[in-house]
């Protein structure tokens, strides 16, 4: 898996101009069932694969932290929602709520998330490759292929299916 990881940027960076040439056929012409092709290619790549091998999205980037996500998480550990963005969080130049440092905070050795239960919507939801209307996230996903293998072979399948 480390070896994958290591590959991982190099391997994207490749397939860089071909993958933003097929994602821009797909903007302006969605096949109509795209939604149901990448349910179908996520949930194909989630069975093979396993987050707790790679944590590489926990360990190279961190989440945008929402108002919703930070009330949860601070009421997780009993903090007030001032009081966890203090201690956890820092403002970005586009005004965001991110972590003050990655690897992420809450990542464990083992790579298991210990706020799993409460975490961030974006790492719910990481790397958004189930997600409706796919297309509109491209400049998303082309970062994902980098960080997250899954994301990567669900990219490289996808433009094997849709032609």
């Amino acid at each position: 898996m480390q070896d994958l990881i290591k590959n991982l940027p190099k391997q994207a960076a490749e397939k860089h101009n071909e993958s933003k040439k097929f994602f821009a056929k797909l903007r302006k012409k969605p096949p109509k069932n795209l939604d149901y092709i990448m349910q179908e290619l996520h949930e194909e790549e989630f069975e093979r694969t396993d987050c707790l091998e790679c944590a590489n999205c926990c360990k190279t980037t961190g989440p945008l932290f929402t108002d919703k996500d930070i009330e949860r998480i601070a009421k997780f550990f009993r903090l007030k929602p001032q009081q966890f963005i203090s201690q956890y969080l820092r403002i970005d130049e586009e005004n965001d709520y991110v972590l003050q440092s990655v690897p992420c905070t809450f990542l464990g050795a083992d790579n298991y998330c210990s706020i799993y239960d409460v975490r961030p919507k974006a790492c719910r939801e990481f790397p958004h490759t189930d997600r409706k209307k796919f297309q509109q996230i491209s400049n998303l996903t082309l970062k994902n292929v980098a960080i997250c293998p899954a994301a990567f072979n669900i990219v490289e399948e996808m433009k094997k299916r849709i032609k």
